[in-house]
């Protein structure tokens, strides 16, 4: 039996359109400018903590899941919600919730994760591409359009 899988049975992920690189900067002039700035720390994991008071949202959107084969993300943040004042974004991967781990997972099972739960600590990172609208397609099904608001 043939293991190799069809071309048309991939997942079709949409790139961001192509972005010209900055203006060439002398080196000694980069260390100074925001063009070549090497910092990553807005791409390393962190915590979120949320308290969510009985009947009350969360204040923000997921899509994805196990069945889009790309993990749990954010994709929308209401403004002034206690998720935007967290520190959550658009475009943040969710890791973790309360130990469990969520880059494998239903997206029924995040969201009754995330509903069900009083206390909330998530480790999340920035993923920035997930912010473009992306269209995931497997055979048959299109992902990605599932927006559950928690």
């Amino acid at each position: 039996m043939d293991s190799r899988i069809p071309y048309d049975d991939y997942p079709v992920v949409f790139l961001p359109a192509y972005e010209n690189p900055p203006a060439w900067i002398p080196p000694h002039e980069r260390v100074y400018h925001p063009d070549y700035n090497n910092e990553l720390t807005q791409f390393l994991p962190r915590i979120v903590t949320l308290k969510k008071p009985p009947g009350a949202q969360l204040g923000f959107n997921i899509r994805g899941g196990k069945a889009s084969q790309l993990g749990i993300f954010i994709s929308k943040v209401i403004p002034d919600s206690d998720a935007h004042r967290a520190g959550l974004q658009e475009g943040d991967q969710v890791l973790a919730v309360n130990d469990v781990d969520f880059q494998d997972i239903e997206h029924s099972k995040a969201v009754e994760i995330l509903k069900t739960a009083r206390e909330i600590s998530m480790r999340v990172r920035f993923f920035p591409y997930s912010k473009c609208h992306y269209l995931f397609y497997l055979p048959g099904r299109a992902l990605g359009r599932n927006f559950t608001d928690c």
